[in-house]
């Protein structure tokens, strides 16, 4: 990616990532959990929501990779409020991903609707923001500790279980990340059959 398609990428992502932590605070805070909200994070301030290390991949991804990829902080959730602790974590895990699926059929259907030059500089932008919230939707539905798909599954796990399931936040992202690097072309290989999927179900909504 140029540098000048990365500096018009670069706002869409920041309220991408945004979004998504919003989307997780707004949820947890209408189920009961005022945590985010007195953390401050319930809002739409990008510097509130941006973790400096997720913020530098996503930097070093864009200019020497071709898949802009990054991460914000995590929103702090105290499932102890909900009714249902586990359901309520898995509602608000879902909030996240859910958003970024949204950005990207909107995405979508301004390149399908604007009648945009394909070799255009616009084009690439919205294309590759496209990407990026797929990729985030996607990558955060991974059901592996800490990521928001591991608190969907726990929703379906006993007590007993949910809790040693949990305990495995602190290695979780160390066995993704070196399962990527293990398995790198495999998971590019994935990845793009996901993202031709998602493509063709989002064309379907974006085109009825």
């Amino acid at each position: 990616m140029d540098l000048e398609t990365f500096l018009l990428l670069l706002p869409i992502v920041l309220v991408s990532l945004t979004l998504h932590e919003l989307a997780h605070a707004w949820v947890a805070w209408k189920l009961g959990d005022p945590t985010a909200r007195e953390q401050g994070r319930l809002t739409l301030n990008p510097l509130v929501h941006l973790d400096p290390l997720g913020t530098l991949m996503f930097v070093l991804t864009s200019l020497l990779a071709n898949l802009p990829f990054g991460w914000a902080r995590p929103v702090p959730v105290n499932p102890s409020y909900f009714r249902r602790a586990k359901e309520g974590m898995a509602i608000v895990a879902a909030a996240g991903p859910v958003m970024n699926f949204a950005i990207a059929v909107l995405c979508l259907a301004l390149v399908r609707h604007l009648e945009l030059d394909p070799t255009g500089r616009a084009f690439e932008v919205l294309e590759k923001a496209w990407i990026v919230n797929v990729v985030l939707g996607l990558f955060n539905l991974i059901p592996v500790p800490p990521l928001d798909g591991s608190r969907i599954v726990g929703a379906l796990m006993d007590n007993a279980t949910y809790a040693r399931w949990i305990q495995l936040d602190q290695i979780g992202m160390v066995v993704v990340f070196g399962a990527f690097f293990l398995f790198q072309d495999a998971f590019t290989e994935a990845l793009g059959d996901a993202l031709r999927i998602v493509r063709d179900v989002m064309d379907v909504l974006v085109l009825a």
